[in-house]
């Protein structure tokens, strides 16, 4: 199987392409955006070739270790304490955070990574501004589980959950997703 997967636009609907396989998605509702010209809040997809960094899943929603077969990637379980800081005020912006850390709260703007919705059961983080962070640029940009009614994301790339587990355990040492 080949190492990167693509997200194409094929008449105005997109897919995630792994090898020979062909996934449905759904990307931000600013549609495909260069990655130079993202900002915070613009709810597009940032173009670009980009590396895949992490795991992140709800361990009282699904078990996950039994359902993958590779070891490349780090899994994080997801807790009500688990947040991703999107206020670029923040010298943690575009990076997970603790939303209560030692009894104290965080004090900036954060998305809340446990959620009521299935979304965030199991989310792949994707390596867009983080080598180096740059303020405003964008953050929380992942691939994670489509809404019920499959509507679009604020930057994300949505899929099944069925079609997300079979994304990871596809995943080899270098795979990068590239966004076109």
């Amino acid at each position: 199987m080949q190492k990167n997967w693509l997200v194409i636009n094929f008449n105005k609907k997109y897919f995630l392409k792994v090898g020979n396989k062909a996934f449905g998605c759904q990307i931000g509702t600013g549609g495909l955006k260069n990655a130079a010209r993202k900002v915070e809040g613009d709810k597009s997809t940032p173009s670009g070739k980009w590396p895949i960094k992490s795991i992140y899943y709800r361990p009282d929603k699904i078990n996950l270790p039994k359902l993958i077969s590779n070891s490349f990637l780090t899994l994080n379980k997801i807790t009500k304490n688990c947040g991703w800081c999107d206020d670029y005020k923040s010298s943690d912006y575009n990076r997970y955070i603790e939303i209560n850390k030692n009894g104290k709260a965080f004090s900036y703007s954060y998305e809340n990574l446990w959620r009521e919705d299935d979304v965030y059961d199991i989310f792949i983080e994707i390596g867009f501004n983080d080598d180096p962070v740059i303020s405003k640029r964008g953050s929380a940009i992942f691939i994670h589980c489509s809404f019920e009614d499959l509507r679009d994301t604020s930057g994300c790339i949505a899929i099944s959950k069925e079609n997300l587990i079979f994304l990871i355990n596809s995943i080899k040492k270098h795979t990068k997703i590239n966004i076109i």
